[in-house]
Parts: structure tokens; C-alpha cells; sequence
């Protein structure tokens, strides 16, 4: 059975300290939710797939997946440049470079850039969370 947050996390957390579990929801609803709806030159996309599919990988390194979720969305929509900045970032941060932030996406606003730094960092807290919980 899939542990998720919003099935198991939420709660649990917030019988251990209460009214945090509302907090971190919130947070990562905001920063899930992020978008202008534009990738690079498009206007009026609808970037929920994107943004499910990092989160998702995120949460797929951490040895967390989700049997609901067809992860070909991964492969399909983040290539591989992407995928081993999101990897360092989140597995080794002290590793990341300015390089590879620059080689990822290259044609993206730095807005769009530091949405998926947010992005994968929240995804992140949130396995760091399940794991703990």
C-alpha cells in the first residue's frame, strides 16, 4: 500500500505537533501549484504534467513510487540533462554547479529555472517527511 502525504503524513504529523502538518501542506500545495503557464516561448500551457512528473521523479529517487502514476511521463518530459541536474540537487547539493545549472533548459526564462529548483526541494522535504514519519 502506497504511503503518501496526503493520505498518511498529513495526519500522522499532526497528532505528533499540531496545526504544522496544515503549515507544510500549504507549502507545498503553494509551490506545486506555481505557475505563470508558460514554458520558454509558449503562453496558455498547462505545465501540471511537468510539474507532476519532477515532483514524482523526485520522490522516485528517494525509493518512494506510486503505483497510480505511469512514470513513461517521466522519460517523455524531462530529458536527461534535466533529470541528473534534479538527481544532484536533491541527492547532493553540494555538488551542483553553475554549469549544470545553465546547461539544463537553456532556452527557459531563470524564473522557470527557479521554479524547478523550488519545486524539487519541496518534493524532496516532502519524501525526507514520509521517510521520518
Amino acid at each position: 500500500q502506497d504511503y503518501t502525504w496526503e493520505d498518511h503524513g498529513f495526519s500522522l504529523i499532526n497528532r505528533l505537533y499540531p496545526d504544522v502538518g496544515q503549515l507544510l501542506d500549504e507549502k507545498f500545495q503553494v509551490v506545486y501549484n506555481l505557475t505563470y503557464n508558460t514554458i520558454a516561448m509558449h503562453c496558455g500551457v498547462d505545465t501540471s504534467m511537468l510539474r507532476r512528473a519532477i515532483w514524482n521523479y523526485v520522490h522516485c529517487v528517494f525509493g518512494i513510487r506510486y503505483d497510480d502514476y505511469d512514470y513513461g511521463e517521466v522519460n517523455q518530459l524531462l530529458e536527461r540533462s534535466l533529470k541528473i541536474y534534479i538527481k544532484t540537487v536533491a541527492c547532493y547539493p553540494e555538488k551542483t554547479t553553475k554549469r549544470m545549472y545553465a546547461q539544463f533548459w537553456r532556452h527557459f526564462k531563470h524564473s522557470e529555472k527557479v521554479h524547478i529548483n523550488l519545486l524539487l526541494l519541496e518534493a524532496r522535504m516532502q519524501a525526507a517527511l514520509l521517510y521520518a514519519l
